[in-house]
């Protein structure tokens, strides 16, 4: 693909290594973020990630959890442990995808394109999250310390619910 004009352009791998084109979230407002198992801010994001996605996954709200081993080493683990650990401890049903690197040469393709822009070239942690468009535009972008709570007010405008 020469050169991805949104989110939507994309296919990417889920954890069980089929292809997933990201064309099917269209329509949709999407919380991608790169999360890992073993981070100080685990807790926390996902136990919020997942209170946003039960109370709007019914109006059109998305989360694409990324995992990513590269600060810290703070995601070791399998696609299949890290699913396993997400399922198991936090309940969570939004998608986990493939394991992933968000920054360097090897970065993958959707964070080379959500990166693009405003907001400077480099992830600063796990847990640092985009909020994208029902048109697949990167609007926002979030510090890792970011309550994910704290976007709320966010997603409802993209929503239309505010």
């Amino acid at each position: 693909m020469s050169s991805p004009q949104s989110v939507f352009d994309f296919i990417v791998k889920d954890a069980k290594g089929n292809d997933v084109d990201l064309s099917i979230y269209r329509g949709k407002v999407l919380l991608v973020v790169n999360v890992a198992s073993k981070c100080g801010m685990t807790n926390s994001n996902y136990t919020e990630l997942n209170q946003l996605y039960e109370k709007y996954r019914d109006q059109g709200l998305e989360i694409l959890a990324f995992p990513c081993n590269q600060f810290g080493e703070e995601e070791p683990g399998s696609n299949d442990q890290i699913v396993d650990f997400v399922c198991t401890r936090f309940k969570s049903d939004f998608p986990i995808f493939a394991k992933i690197e968000v920054n360097g040469g090897d970065a993958a393709p959707l964070y080379k394109f959500l990166k693009k822009g405003k907001w400077g070239i480099y992830v600063q942690w796990n847990f640092a999250k985009f909020l994208v468009d029902k048109n697949g535009q990167p609007v926002h972008r979030y510090y890792p310390t970011t309550s994910p709570l704290t976007i709320e007010i966010d997603i409802q405008k993209l929503l239309g619910l505010s």
